[in-house]
């Protein structure tokens, strides 16, 4: 590839130069590729300046000391820094918007929040009224103004996105309208519920110059690996179809519990969605059919380093057959949580009566352990909802609340917690080929497993 590889204008907005291309060498020709994009907005949004909306308590929120590295070009009083291997946003004001829903007509606008939104009292409600942050159609109103059909309500809040890790994304190649690259643990692709400017598609744009990008093949929040990116959204159906057909393979690497069989390992058992909130799936009878076949890469007394080639692409496939097989990704704490599955962990699946009681206590389990999948699909005006509810029933007596909106501050996060032992390791189709390194715990000589087991 030429050292200075202009993209196309109409595609991607930028120049490469070649310490861009970091693994361009593993290409033999340039065969499109897409995938299924996952953004599920149906809430249209706007972006408030911070200076005016301050909420009136003559409260100052708290100034960040740290150094700051750079200011988010895509919102002026958006800052992100760094400090211990993670990155920041500092809190900012924002307006969540959303037309009425059904079970909201005919019902007083303070009751429809202090009932649906729970992470706040209602005195903040009333106030937040009083002041203009939660308004009708754009306009001021009164705690009893009662909610109609087609209503647009609007709230503005201080938003608190949570930290991910400051890996940086590496480019592995670009390549005329689309880009593949090695995606950092813990950072989702879409933004969504708290996350939106510490993902995918806003570091690419900010740090790299990449806009209007779409994703064409999905990973989890908590996985790293190959993704394909491109400036078309109509590739979406020809790399799906390309999927269905299967021209297109893809190979995986975990770390799994247990010692897991050698040789092959050929799983096809149906996989059924039983919490659309939490993308919760399990093996059922009457789930969709799909295929994953595992290979040992070694054993190291407590954990197994597995590769994967999902033949199908069914969400959290490979995470599921690894349960029901009885070797769960080592470090998963949606799939190899005691607490939820029991102690056998889901091993050889689950009857329909233990579904249901999964169904819902799966998910007040994971939403205890801040479990956040991308695909979780919900209303983002209840972001904070979990986060503040847990720190009301949380035993600790020294968790602080934003002195600018009340809102619970938790610790940072520590690094371990941040990931899951699985790695998109390759993509693979007709005369082209993605392949990244692999990732540090599936080396010999890792010993972080030690307490996972």
């Amino acid at each position: 590839m030429e050292a200075d590889h202009r993209v196309h204008k109409s595609t991607l907005v930028r120049t490469i130069s070649e310490t861009d291309i970091i693994d361009c060498s593993k290409i033999n020709n340039s065969n499109d590729v897409d995938d299924v994009e996952t953004g599920n907005s149906n809430v249209k949004k706007r972006k408030i300046s911070d200076q005016n909306i301050k909420i009136e308590s003559n409260l100052k929120s708290n100034q960040i000391s740290k150094q700051i590295v750079n200011k988010d070009n895509l919102d002026d009083d958006v800052v992100v820094y760094y400090e211990n291997g993670l990155r920041k946003i500092k809190p900012y004001y924002y307006e969540y918007r959303t037309f009425a829903k059904g079970r909201w007509l005919g019902r007083n606008i303070l009751d429809v929040f202090s009932t649906e939104f729970r992470d706040r009292p209602k005195e903040y409600y009333a106030y937040a009224i009083e002041k203009g942050l939660i308004t009708v159609n754009s306009k001021k109103i009164t705690a009893q103004t009662i909610i109609k059909n087609q209503d647009l309500i609007g709230h503005r809040i201080h938003r608190h996105e949570p930290p991910v890790t400051a890996e940086p994304i590496k480019i592995l190649c670009v390549k005329d309208d689309y880009i593949v690259i090695n995606k950092p643990n813990s950072i989702p692709v879409h933004p969504s519920g708290r996350y939106r400017h510490n993902t995918i598609l806003h570091i690419l744009q900010k740090e790299h110059g990449f806009s209007n990008l779409h994703s064409l093949n999905r990973l989890d929040r908590l996985t790293s690996g190959i993704m394909i990116l491109s400036s078309k959204k109509s590739k979406a159906q020809e790399f799906e179809q390309q999927m269905k057909n299967r021209k297109i393979q893809k190979e995986y690497i975990c770390r799994v519990a247990g010692e897991f069989p050698e040789g092959k390992v050929i799983c096809d058992k149906p996989i059924k969605i039983v919490s659309h909130k939490l993308g919760l799936n399990v093996v059922h009878e009457n789930g969709k059919p799909c295929t994953t076949i595992f290979e040992r890469i070694n054993y190291n007394g407590r954990t197994s380093v597995v590769k994967c080639k999902p033949l199908t692409g069914r969400t959290h496939q490979i995470r599921v057959h690894l349960q029901y097989l009885g070797h769960p990704i080592a470090n998963d704490p949606l799939y190899a949580n005691s607490k939820a599955w029991g102690s056998e962990l889901g091993k050889g699946g689950i009857d329909d009566e233990k579904t249901n009681v999964m169904n819902f206590d799966t998910q007040k389990k994971t939403e205890d352990c801040n479990v956040s999948q991308t695909n979780i699909e919900e209303n983002e005006i209840t972001d904070l909802q979990n986060q503040n509810n847990l720190a009301k029933d949380s035993i600790i007596s020294d968790i602080k609340f934003c002195e600018e909106c009340s809102i619970a501050k938790f610790s940072d996060p520590l690094l371990h917690q941040l990931l899951i032992w699985l790695h998109a390791l390759k993509y693979e189709g007709d005369g082209w080929k993605y392949e990244s390194e692999l990732p540090f715990w599936s080396k010999d000589d890792f010993d972080g497993d030690i307490n996972y087991v």
